[in-house]
């Protein structure tokens, strides 16, 4: 344990969880092995020119599991990238991805580099030159691997990859499915900006519902009037905090790499993200009282807490004080192995970083469906679907005499467009897998958490791959 790095530490976490699942299934041995160990990882270093000097980039690609085809995973640009993290972060994708029916299997990247002190022009130049590193080697493409924005990335970066891939690949018809999170003019999809979040909100709504659950907590059903805390104003705990707002949900504080803010009788979220933008921070912010260390706000009373921020942000230290009824995992890993059974003891109840932000690869997916079908969807079926809605509801008008009003027609007569079709199919994967989850947990009695359960689900599933493969008897 001594000497170990946070990546390491991350790595035998994913794999206490893998192996705490697998002893409740009767899958064989062999075959657990193989769904758990990564199948390959890439490291390259390549030199960049900057201001006239040449500076040596290290990148790192991982592919955990080829179960299915291709491979899907972000790419995370900090100083701090190892490969056991990005190893670890692979396999959670391998096992996200399976819970929530997504056919992919798992991976990730990185690349150690600071993209807040590096210039625009020097990030193009490595992740250009990154994406050709992994061009060159077949290791990226529609239908072998492809990469996302993660930490310290974004849209920008993933265009500058999708132009890459097409210079090296030029004709290819479906070229702009080598990577997800594109921008919208470039082959990317409405909603996916706001998809994670977006799918926490309905990963708690779903848990919010649940009698079981709620009464073991002691709360009301549904989120309207709880009190959540969030950690990280990014861009997942900004739209999680801003859908759960929008349902009732009492923002007391917020928590950032500057510092916190709290107010117990709530935040505006879009107001809090708008000062920090003018100011640069969330401190001051008018009708708040400042928090010098924004650790200390994780361990303030509230019903939910909502870490969206980097992993091992609760550990054995602060679990204890932990007051939150309901802890959700926005980040991936945010709860230590020590952490959690401190907060489970207490009896807090933990959805799981597995299923809760699994609404980016969800929509990442219908993304890649729609660069391979080339077609934007709701495109062919918008205009008939309203055409025909229009004619109920004149004949509905007709027949009872009655007229509707314009706001009201508008809204029945609306056909789903690229959005719509979006946040529906990202609400459906989220209900079905909380369900499936909560089911594992009545058909199997010793599984009695949501982490457990997660794993349990998707190392069912990828079994089955394999075994549809004929690869294990």
């Amino acid at each position: 344990m001594n000497g170990e790095t946070q990546g390491k530490q991350f790595l035998r976490s994913v794999h206490h969880y893998f192996d705490e699942a697998a002893r409740h299934t009767n899958i064989d041995p062999g075959i657990l092995e193989q769904i758990k160990v990564c199948n390959s990882v890439y490291k390259v270093n390549f030199p960049v020119e900057v201001d006239g000097k040449v500076v040596v980039y290290e990148g790192i690609r991982a592919q955990h599991s080829h179960h299915k085809l291709p491979t899907k995973g972000g790419i995370r640009y900090s100083i701090h990238v190892d490969e056991d993290e990005v190893i670890a972060l692979a396999t959670l994708m391998t096992f996200k991805c399976a819970l929530v029916d997504v056919p992919f299997g798992g991976a990730k990247g990185g690349v150690k580099i600071n993209p807040r002190t590096t210039s625009v022009e020097v990030l193009e130049k490595v992740t250009r030159r990154y994406a050709s590193e992994l061009i060159k080697k077949n290791l990226i493409g529609p239908g072998m691997d492809v990469p996302a924005p993660d930490y310290g990335t974004s849209s920008r970066e993933m265009a500058w990859i999708a132009d890459t891939y097409h210079t090296f690949k030029y004709g290819e018809t479906n070229a702009l499915g080598c990577v997800t999170g594109k921008p919208v003019g470039q082959g990317g999809i409405r909603g996916r900006t706001e998809a994670t979040g977006l799918g926490i909100y309905y990963g708690l709504r779903e848990a919010l519902q649940d009698t079981e659950i709620i009464q073991k907590l002691h709360l009301n059903s549904g989120l309207s009037g709880k009190r959540m805390i969030v950690q990280g104003l990014g861009n997942v705990g900004f739209h999680a905090a801003y859908f759960c707002q929008q349902d009732g949900v009492i923002i007391t504080g917020i928590a950032e790499r500057e510092g916190g803010i709290f107010n117990p009788n709530g935040l505006n979220i879009q107001e809090v993200f708008r000062h920090r933008t003018e100011s640069g921070s969330i401190l001051n912010y008018p009708g708040a009282s400042n928090v010098e260390n924004s650790l200390d706000l994780l361990t303030y009373e509230c019903d939910i807490l909502l870490p969206a921020a980097l992993e091992n942000q609760i550990d054995q230290h602060n679990a204890a004080d932990v007051k939150a009824k309901i802890i959700a995992e926005g980040a991936n890993g945010p709860v230590t192995q020590a952490a959690e059974k401190i907060l489970l003891q207490k009896g807090v109840f933990l959805l799981p970083d597995l299923y809760l932000n699994a609404g980016g690869v969800t929509v990442s997916y219908f993304e890649w469906l729609k660069n391979l079908s080339n077609v934007r969807f709701g495109r062919m079926g918008k205009r008939a679907e309203e055409a025909s809605l229009r004619r109920i509801v004149d004949t509905i008008e007709s027949t009872t005499g009655r007229s509707i009003g314009a706001k009201e027609r508008k809204l029945l007569i609306h056909g789903a467009d690229e959005t719509d079709l979006v946040r529906s199919g990202l609400e459906d994967t989220m209900i079905l897998a909380y369900h499936e989850m909560r089911e594992v947990m009545r058909q199997t009695p010793s599984v009695n958490d949501l982490r457990t359960a997660a794993f349990f689900d998707a190392t069912q599933k990828i079994a089955v791959s394999y075994h549809s493969l004929g690869i294990f008897p």
